[in-house]
């Protein structure tokens, strides 16, 4: 902590400064991590950075994967934050299409491909971070989308179905093969090309949930 920070009586940091310093370790984290992978990101090096003490650190989270779901908590709010409300306007078609093209905007975006490539890199010694990330809040989008789906059904404009599983299914067509493409298994798509993948995506979906 700098020694220009605004401090109480007794040398304890204010509210301000402390989310300050909090905000400061987080981006320093995400960085570390996302640039290096799991395994080699260390409390050391990130206090380093930081130019704190590795207590302050432990202070605020009990260790490494604590930092890490923290990081991801923030990402996901970032990338949550960023892709708004989905208002079923104009029809199921006319929502889904707009949830397609805003969770393309937000999974393609380089942050996000790099925490695929370190999911993809580190889960196989570390099988917690898929479920990490789904618990910090990668099920949120699905949750909407199934609202726009429960909606629907009550319409009577869809069949009686199992939301849930028909949510996850509409991400998976939406989401993996750009995500793949992006990851350098394949041509990455342009605009027009994520534009017309997701609406072909919606289509395909749509054709499936309403028989």
């Amino acid at each position: 902590m700098s020694g220009g920070e605004l401090r109480r009586s007794g040398g304890r940091p204010t509210a301000k400064a402390a989310a300050a310093l909090e905000t400061t370790i987080l981006e320093a984290a995400t960085a570390s991590f996302l640039a290096g992978g799991y395994a080699a990101t260390t409390i050391e090096a990130i206090a380093r950075t930081c130019r704190v003490a590795k207590r302050t650190i432990y202070a605020r989270w009990t260790g490494k994967p604590a930092l890490f779901r923290a990081v991801l908590e923030l990402l996901m709010a970032k990338w949550l934050a960023a892709s708004g409300d989905w208002p079923e306007a104009d029809g199921l078609a006319a929502a889904l299409n707009e949830a397609a093209a805003r969770i393309l905007a937000v999974a393609l975006t380089p942050e996000a491909i790099a925490l695929n490539r370190l999911l993809i890199a580190e889960s196989g010694r570390f099988p917690e971070l898929p479920l990490m990330m789904r618990q910090a809040g990668a099920g949120e989008g699905g949750a909407r989308v199934a609202v726009l789906l429960d909606a629907a059904v009550a319409r009577g404009t869809l069949p009686k179905q199992d939301t849930v599983f028909a949510a996850e299914q509409f991400f998976h067509l939406v989401l993996a093969g750009p995500q793949r493409r992006a990851l350098g298994l394949g041509r990455p798509l342009d605009e027009d090309q994520i534009r017309i993948w997701g609406e072909s995506a919606v289509a395909l979906f749509l054709s499936g949930v309403k028989t």
